[in-house]
């Protein structure tokens, strides 16, 4: 067991070995100081961890490079201007596809998703690494109401693009892919660059032969006096998620030939 030096505590504390092959990977756009404590939970159980910061100007970008200067394990890369979740994500496997990393754990900045489930999913994806690994949303009961019931709709189109209910959730973004098909199939088109990256990602990887693992894992919302912050706009994202879900219907209709024949579908399942 290595020792590391604590970026939040600066006191020493037992490290994880560090993966070739598994990063951590978290696009991050002004999320306040509740990104610390993300990065640390992230470096508690797993390394390397890497942050694209997404052209913040709420002063993360600084703290976490004062934070990478404490940890071997942590890479910040910062972006001079905001693109998008999706052009953050795409930054991060360009670099780790170079350095010769075969996947990634995307993860959100602002505490939703469950750092102690990293592990999990990285030995679900070490045991079958041809398959994406898929959070699967538990709601607590104070969850946003709006966001549970909309994120249905968007459940019922992507089982219509995937011919069945294959992807558990379209819109969780705690998830592990494969880095090789996801760069392929991001740089053959100019969309999957924003909140439409995570549904059109797990639809286009399925189309492409991918397996689904689909992981139940808690969500949370941080309230604002707890430091939650979300960048959600709810005309804009919406009509955004509804061309988009016109786009793969479309898409769907030259590929259902292949997606009905016996055994051409990827296998899905659920632990």
């Amino acid at each position: 067991m290595r020792f590391g030096l604590d970026p939040l505590t600066r006191t020493r504390q037992p490290m994880p070995s560090t993966s070739t092959t598994h990063l951590v990977l978290i696009p991050s756009y002004d999320p306040g100081p509740k990104v610390y404590e993300t990065v640390t939970e992230a470096l508690r159980h797993w390394a390397p961890v890497w942050v694209v910061v997404d052209g913040s100007t709420d002063g993360t970008a600084e703290g976490l490079t004062e934070m990478m200067r404490h940890s071997a394990d942590l890479l910040v890369i910062i972006e001079p201007c905001n693109r998008g979740k999706g052009a953050a994500v795409l930054s991060g496997l360009t670099r780790a596809r170079a350095q010769g990393y075969t996947h990634v754990l995307c993860m959100d900045s602002d505490g939703q998703h469950p750092a102690s489930l990293i592990p999990a999913f990285m030995q679900a994806s070490s045991a079958h690494p041809d398959t994406m690994i898929l959070g699967v949303p538990v709601f607590a009961a104070d969850a946003p109401r709006v966001r549970v019931y909309g994120r249905r709709l968007s459940n019922l189109f992507t089982n219509i693009e995937t011919l069945g209910r294959h992807i558990g959730d379209s819109l969780f973004g705690f998830r592990v892919y494969p880095i090789e098909p996801l760069f392929r199939i991001m740089g053959a088109r100019r969309s999957m660059r924003r909140f439409d990256f995570d549904p059109e990602a797990a639809v286009r990887l399925f189309w492409e032969g991918i397996a689904v693992c689909n992981i139940d894992a808690p969500v949370r919302y941080p309230r604002k006096a707890e430091g939650g912050i979300s960048h959600f706009h709810y005309v804009r994202d919406n009509l955004l998620l509804i061309g988009m879900h016109i786009r793969l219907l479309l898409g769907l209709l030259y590929r259902m030939p292949r997606l009905l024949r016996a055994g051409a579908r990827p296998r899905s399942y659920r632990r």
